[in-house]
């Protein structure tokens, strides 16, 4: 990361780091809008920067009825079988239902591009022991356990379940209420306790802008995407809490630009991406910062 940042590259840290979650709170975009725009995105030059299209189980219907991909030759199928070379939609279906959710929402994914699953449980053996089941082996997946039970000798115990499976565990970083964000010692425990672990993981809400703030409409704190990134490299929770906690944009854009490439390799292994209802705000926020070159206009804000 110490070398210029190119115009029109996207740089190794954040390629697919952006997850697009732009159906989800508190960005609620139709999908009948929010297709279009990802695939907007995924043709954009900053495309290598943007991740699979998120989707709940419940709405896999409404993502079959989205509008084909434009210039589609005699339509499309279901939204994800496109015609005339458009590239398949590829989905990342979210299950917040638990496992009993999995068969159904696998067989109405079918015809789209399966690029992972994110199955929300209350039991991370039970979860582990279903997607071992009906997962097929090629797609990945992240188990998302509630955050009350990952406090104490409880994330210890998710996290060695999951260290022993070929899945990524999931966090939540945030919500429509305050005590949905957790507090920078919580999330340092759970990426420290990912850290020594090697166990790779994915984040998911309120992480839109690169670095740690207050939101002067609703007071919530929020943690920053970059602060996480930096972090991830951390084995130490107290040295990741402080990371967690910086609040200046240049102190943090300084310390990516001295990464050497081996720190981003180890970064990236870990904290694999993050869902996002906007994708032009973190895009935005790079830029700002000097991390990211822009040869053309960055994307409007696409809440």
């Amino acid at each position: 990361m110490s070398a210029p940042v190119s115009a029109g590259v996207i740089p190794e840290l954040f390629r697919g780091l952006f997850d697009d979650a732009a159906v989800f709170p508190p960005g609620n975009l139709p999908v009948a809008e929010a297709v279009p725009a990802h695939r907007v995105h995924r043709a954009a030059w900053y495309a290598e920067a943007v991740g699979p299209f998120l989707c709940g189980a419940g709405r896999l219907g409404e993502l079959a009825a989205a509008p084909p991909a434009s210039g589609a030759v005699g339509g499309a199928t279901a939204g994800g079988a496109e015609e005339a070379g458009a590239a398949p939609l590829r989905v990342g279906l979210v299950l917040p239902g638990g496992s009993a959710e999995l068969a159904p929402a696998l067989a109405a994914a079918a015809p789209f591009e399966l690029a992972g699953v994110e199955l929300a449980t209350k039991d991370a053996a039970e979860a582990v022991a279903e997607l071992d089941r009906l997962l097929p082996p090629h797609v990945p997946a992240a188990v998302e356990l509630p955050r009350e039970l990952l406090r104490g000798d409880g994330l210890d115990a998710v996290l060695d379940v999951l260290v022993d499976s070929p899945y990524r565990a999931k966090f939540r970083t945030g919500g429509l209420v305050a005590e949905a964000f957790p507090d920078e010692d919580e999330l340092a425990a759970f990426l420290t306790g990912c850290a020594q672990r090697g166990l790779p993981y994915k984040c998911t809400a309120g992480l839109h802008n690169a670095v740690r703030h207050t939101d002067p409409e609703t007071g919530f704190e929020h943690h920053g995407f970059l602060n996480v990134l930096l972090a991830a490299q951390e084995t130490d929770r107290a040295a990741a809490a402080a990371v967690l906690a910086e609040r200046d944009g240049e102190v943090l854009a300084k310390a990516v630009r001295a990464l050497t490439d081996r720190q981003v390799t180890v970064i990236r292994n870990s904290f694999t991406a993050f869902g996002t209802c906007s994708i032009a705000e973190p895009l935005g926020d790079l830029a700002t910062l000097g991390l990211l070159s822009s040869p053309d206009p960055l994307p409007q804000e696409d809440r």
